[in-house]
């Protein structure tokens, strides 16, 4: 059983080195594609839960925090390397001149897109939320219109500023919360009978299993500028399971009126 420990460790060592799945990479900074279920920087009680700074320190070294992800959201996310770019990125987007771009899919039917122009504040009753107020900070969200399903729609939505919940938040303002946000919105998982009714049926002693069981928004593109002043953009692809969403919504959804393809 001894000499199984390190082997042990070694095979966990890999598995969360797997997890890094790097989307571009140079001497100053490292843009990954975020997976959910981890956390972006340690949590404040314990060192020990997943989270890519620590892996990525493990692999690196020192490494910067340039922004968050929450827990639930995938996509692309950047850390620096070096003093010198995290000098740089923090003024970026303390700036708003980065430009964070996230496909997400709503509840409800949508008409048109929206710059949606609401402070947001800390919410003094519940923490880790924030509330719309006049007293809150500066956040514009603007949103684009993909694709309408009847009873939700695919957004695209760039955050001109970076508030903590900011999309999901500013959706829940206008009416439209995303279709699965457990603070936020009206649920925290989607299910297949949600969308086919009557023609689906499980088989005997079946449970069936959510579609979707965490936020539906991904961070699909990120731009910024680099030391020399040129301009990267990078994409993440669409997780499995907000691709396999939207494709039943595309098939089961009602009074679908397709306006861009992805």
């Amino acid at each position: 059983m001894v000499l199984l420990i390190p082997q042990l460790f070694r095979i966990l060592e890999l598995i969360k080195f797997m997890k890094l799945k790097i989307l571009l990479e140079t001497d100053d900074y490292i843009v990954i594609n975020k997976q959910a279920g981890i956390l972006s920087i340690p949590d404040r009680y314990s060192n020990f839960i997943s989270n890519y700074k620590n892996m990525l320190m493990e692999k690196y070294g020192n490494i910067f925090v340039a922004h968050r992800l929450d827990i639930g959201t995938t996509g692309c996310l950047l850390f620096a390397k070096n003093a010198d770019f995290h000098k740089n990125i923090s003024n970026q987007f303390a700036n708003h001149t980065v430009n964070k771009n996230y496909i997400a899919i709503i509840e409800g039917d949508l008409k048109e897109g929206i710059t949606i122009d609401i402070p947001l504040l800390a919410s003094s009753n519940k923490s880790g939320r924030v509330v719309c107020s006049a007293r809150g900070k500066e956040s514009k969200t603007h949103i684009k219109l993909l694709e309408r399903y009847g009873t939700a729609t695919l957004i695209e939505a760039k955050l001109e500023t970076g508030r903590l919940h900011q999309l999901r938040a500013h959706c829940r303002a206008i009416g439209y919360p995303l279709l699965v946000d457990e603070i936020y919105g009206n649920r925290k998982e989607y299910f297949v009978s949600k969308l086919k009714k009557r023609r689906y049926n499980l088989k005997k002693g079946e449970t069936e299993r959510p579609i979707i069981s965490r936020p539906t928004m991904h961070a699909v593109k990120l731009s910024f500028l680099d030391l020399l002043e040129k301009e990267i953009s990078v994409e993440a692809p669409l997780p499995k399971d907000l691709k396999a969403l939207i494709n039943l919504l595309e098939k089961y959804g009602k009074n679908s009126v397709l306006l861009q393809k992805l």
